[in-house]
C-alpha cells in the first residue's frame, strides 16, 4: 500500500514506472517551514535570534551566506495519509513545489545550526569578543540540564 505511515519509503531511483513520489511521500516539506532572516551582525539582532529560541520547536540556520528562521510546526492541513488536505485550493507556495527537487530522499545536515538560547549566547559573545565590542547585557541564566 502506497502513501501514509507505515508506508516503506523507497528511492526517488526506484519508483515503479507511472507511480507518483507523492504516493511514497512523507511529507516533509509540510512538517515546517523556514523565513529568510537578515543576517544578525549587531548585539540587538542577536538577542532576537535568542529571543526567537526561547519559543518552542523553533531554530535557526544558515545555509551558504543566508540566515533563516526555522518553525517546526505540521501544516493543519496535512492527512494521515501524507496527502494534502486542500489540494485543489492550496497555496500558491505548494502549488509551485514540485516531486522534481523536493526533500524526499534528501539526507542533508545543516553546516550551522542553532537549537537553544544558551547556543546564541555562545554565539554572541564569541561575535561580539572578536568585534572588540562589549556585551551590554547581563549573561542570561542557564536551562538546568535533565
Amino acid at each position: 500500500m502506497a502513501g501514509g505511515f507505515g508506508t516503506v519509503k523507497i528511492d526517488r531511483k526506484d519508483l515503479p514506472e507511472g507511480e507518483s513520489l507523492c504516493e511514497y511521500c512523507t511529507a516533509k516539506c509540510c512538517r515546517y517551514f523556514a523565513m529568510p532572516i537578515e543576517t544578525p551582525d549587531t548585539f540587538k539582532e542577536l538577542e532576537y535570534l535568542r529571543w526567537f529560541l526561547l519559543h518552542e520547536r523553533s531554530s535557526v540556520f544558515k545555509e551558504d551566506d543566508d540566515w533563516y528562521l526555522l518553525v517546526h510546526t505540521v501544516c493543519k492541513h496535512l492527512q494521515d495519509d501524507n496527502r494534502c488536505g486542500i489540494y485543489e485550493t492550496r497555496p500558491q507556495i505548494c502549488r509551485d513545489y514540485t516531486t522534481k527537487n523536493c526533500e524526499y530522499d534528501d539526507e542533508w545536515t545543516y553546516d550551522f545550526y542553532l537549537e537553544t538560547p544558551e547556543q546564541v549566547w555562545e554565539y554572541t559573545e564569541a561575535v561580539i569578543q572578536n568585534k572588540g565590542d562589549s556585551l551590554r547585557s547581563r549573561k542570561p541564566e542557564l536551562l538546568p540540564v535533565l
